[in-house]
């Protein structure tokens, strides 16, 4: 018995349904909303430093604003070198981080923390969707690895945070929630404009 070509056809299943990203696209999100997660994360702890200087947790912030720094940096370069356009969102995340880490700094350097750890929770689960989402393509080992690295990092913010006192935070849980859920609002938006 042969088969038709239209038998052929329809034996394979498709490598993506229409409608969803291709390759090109899964990538330019991820540099494109990574960049901003960096920015952001920069800005927050701009921010907390901007009250907390004579802290002694400065050290400890001071540290994993430079690491941000090198994250935004290679993203920033990402952005450049794939010609990805940078979400629109950008003057917002300036203002919002910025906000986020005055804030909790004005409530303590324990709030600080709480915020860390809020952040860098969410900022986990991306990571780890991403690297997820990167197995695939053989050609973006490099990218993979970087996410790899970076959700490193990140999670050593959270376990920072949760060493120097974020949980004695005065309503903790809520603060965490509401961070969190910000967090991951940010991260669908400027994954998409």
């Amino acid at each position: 018995m042969t088969t038709s070509k239209f038998q052929k056809k329809s034996m394979k299943s498709p490598a993506r349904l229409p409608g969803d990203p291709t390759a090109k696209q899964i990538v330019e999100r991820i540099v494109r909303v990574d960049h901003a997660g960096e920015y952001g994360a920069v800005r927050i702890y701009e921010g907390q430093l901007a009250v907390l200087s004579k802290s002694s947790k400065r050290i400890l912030i001071e540290h994993m604003r430079d690491q941000e720094k090198i994250h935004l940096k290679t993203f920033s370069e990402q952005i450049s070198k794939r010609k990805v356009r940078p979400t629109a969102l950008l003057p917002i995340w300036h203002a919002a981080g910025y906000a986020l880490g005055l804030t909790t700094a004005f409530l303590g350097d324990k709030a600080a923390m709480a915020c860390t750890v809020a952040v860098e929770e969410a900022i986990d689960e991306h990571y780890a969707s991403q690297i997820k989402a990167l197995e695939p393509f053989e050609d973006e080992v490099t990218l993979r690895e970087t996410c790899i690295k970076f959700r490193q990092e990140e999670l050593e913010h959270r376990d920072v945070g949760l060493e120097h006192g974020a949980e004695k935070t005065p309503g903790f849980a809520f603060m965490k929630g509401a961070i969190k859920t910000g967090s991951k609002i940010a991260i669908w938006l400027s994954t998409r404009i």
